[in-house]
């Protein structure tokens, strides 16, 4: 047995940064995908992300996709179909019919998308952070990390003692993900827990394209819905209410633990965490 995690980020001027995973069971990924597949087919009338095209979140989940889903124009569920199918094509000449059933399609694929997510138990993880956190020596993986891969491995360690997790990233400009792959090496291999959690993550993660790799394409959707649509205590950035309900969705497929943590039995750790200070205790005690 074993979980991929597919991992992604988000973020943006106006909202936090966002390190995001999706954790699949590998016996479920190929039918997962054949699903997802599916839910394109019936919303648009046919495979969307083909051609150049990618379902990224910043572009179905933008707020224009909204205001044109909301408009008061009627179409039946095969009209909204056929008029989606056609928009990709229509280039120019595109109509605002056809412009609000794929922005309706857009918004339907997505629902659809967490739903069968969570008909296939995936669980989701996510570290959230400001983007002016203070980061720590560039030898040091960054907490955000270090707290993804705490959570993924309490989930691993409480499903099964021998189940291993393989890490996915959507793939980085070659010296950032060279930096990554060293920072990985040095927690994994030098630190106490490192090497506790190597015990059931493979410390060598895959790099691949987005656009050629379903979970990652899930992993985008969660991490743009974090950081546009939740808020936890300490946040302070606005929201997007229009998110709310696909927030929802994404609350729904978190995972907890419970450890003995700092003398404190039975402490509920959730899979998603907000990281104030993405900087060790060690380093933010030093002026």
């Amino acid at each position: 047995m074993a979980y991929f995690l597919f991992v992604d980020e988000s973020g943006g001027q106006d909202a936090p940064n966002v390190l995001a995973g999706i954790a699949i069971e590998d016996s479920d990924l190929w039918n997962l995908v054949l699903a997802l597949q599916d839910a394109e087919i019936h919303n648009f009338g046919r495979r969307y992300s083909v051609d150049g095209r990618e379902l990224k979140a910043k572009k179905v989940l933008k707020t224009r996709i909204f205001r044109l889903a909301n408009s008061e124009i009627e179409l039946s569920e095969n009209e909204q179909r056929e008029l989606a199918k056609k928009a990709p094509d229509s280039g120019g000449t595109v109509g605002k019919r056809e412009v609000i059933a794929l922005a309706r399609a857009k918004l339907k694929y997505v629902q659809d998308a967490l739903d069968i997510c969570a008909r296939f138990h995936c669980r989701a993880f996510a570290s959230i952070f400001d983007k002016n956190s203070p980061i720590p020596n560039p030898s040091a993986l960054r907490k955000d990390y270090s707290y993804l891969f705490e959570r993924f491995y309490y989930f691993l360690e409480d499903k099964n003692p021998e189940c291993q997790g393989i890490i996915v990233f959507d793939e980085l400009e070659k010296s950032k993900s060279h930096i990554l792959l060293y920072q990985m090496d040095n927690y994994f291999k030098k630190t106490g827990k490192g090497r506790q959690r190597a015990s059931q993550i493979i410390p060598e993660p895959f790099f691949v394209h987005s656009d050629l790799t379903t979970g990652i394409q899930i992993a985008d959707l969660i991490a743009y819905i974090i950081s546009w649509g939740l808020r936890f205590e300490g946040m302070k950035e606005p929201k997007r209410e229009e998110l709310k309900d696909f927030v929802d969705q994404v609350l729904r497929l978190r995972t907890k633990a419970l450890r003995d943590i700092d003398n404190h039995p039975n402490y509920t750790i959730w899979s998603f965490a907000y990281i104030p200070d993405l900087r060790s205790r060690g380093e933010q005690r030093v002026k």
